[in-house]
């Protein structure tokens, strides 16, 4: 890559991981790229194994899955050599906050201080953002081929809105009924308990779907690690997971139906 003018390496990271918590989540698969001023690439990359069951909707967008990572050296066993590699390197990437915010919290998990100061960050996704905005004008300018006079103020932005939304009907033919379009707007995973999916359906128990629990039945988690129910309680989370998690602390869990019904607490 000879059109960057490089002072130092710059390295270039993407991973694959067991969900988008950033502080909770495991990396199962890491790839970086580093360039090196004179254009030369070196390469590090593995598959990752979590520790943790890596869940199928996680599955779903990487293909990843537990056999894949048996036997695999875990992030512990990699942690050394990825911080050497990284070493006066800038960084770049595609979204590449994530990454390293998941790279960091990985590191910090094996006892190992690690920070990005002093380091170019170079994410081709803000570059993306900026150059080809994503906002309502783009949007109004995009669907209606017009320019949207007075933007930013409310009752603009809204008749706005509304205009780009009938557009965006009639060009992608997308259902006109409300129900369906909620449907479109916002998937729900069937094996998800709350719409965040938190809490997962599992062998008709509601269980935990994220960190060092995940796969746990909330009434396992009731009798046995009740001190976590509440920390989840305290956190930055639904209210629709509170909620189930207070009435679990209770006694009273979710009972899977199978029907067009939502689930009830028992």
């Amino acid at each position: 890559m000879t059109s960057l003018q490089l002072t130092r390496p710059i390295a270039f990271i993407d991973i694959e991981t067991t969900g988008l918590n950033r502080n909770e989540d495991r990396i199962v698969d890491l790839c970086i790229i580093k360039i090196l001023p004179g254009g030369q690439e070196e390469i590090l990359k593995s598959l990752v194994n979590p520790t943790i069951p890596i869940p199928s909707d996680s599955t779903e967008i990487h293909g990843i899955v537990d056999a894949d990572v048996q036997g695999k050296p875990t992030f512990k066993d990699l942690a050394q050599k990825i911080v050497k590699f990284l070493d006066n390197c800038d960084l770049g990437g595609y979204g590449v906050k994530f990454d390293l915010a998941i790279i960091g919290s990985e590191l910090k998990r094996v006892g190992i201080n690690y920070s990005n100061e002093g380091r170019n960050v170079i994410d081709v996704m803000d570059i993306y953002f900026k150059l080809e905005p994503r906002d309502l004008v783009a949007a109004y300018s995009r669907y209606c081929g017009k320019d949207l006079d007075g933007a930013h103020r409310s009752e603009n932005d809204i008749k706005a809105t509304i205009e780009v939304l009938e557009a965006q009907i009639e060009k992608y033919e997308l259902p006109k009924d409300i129900s369906s379009l909620n449907e479109f707007c916002n998937p729900k995973d069937p094996s998800w308990v709350d719409n965040d999916g938190k809490i997962k359906w599992r062998d008709g128990k509601a269980t935990i779907n994220f960190g060092a629990h995940m796969g746990k039945s909330l009434e396992y988690m009731q009798i046995n690690e009740v001190g976590y129910l509440q920390w989840i309680l305290r956190g930055d989370f639904s209210s629709e997971v509170k909620d189930i998690i207070r009435e679990s602390i209770n006694g009273r869990f979710p009972k899977e139906v199978h029907s067009t019904d939502k689930s009830t607490t028992s």
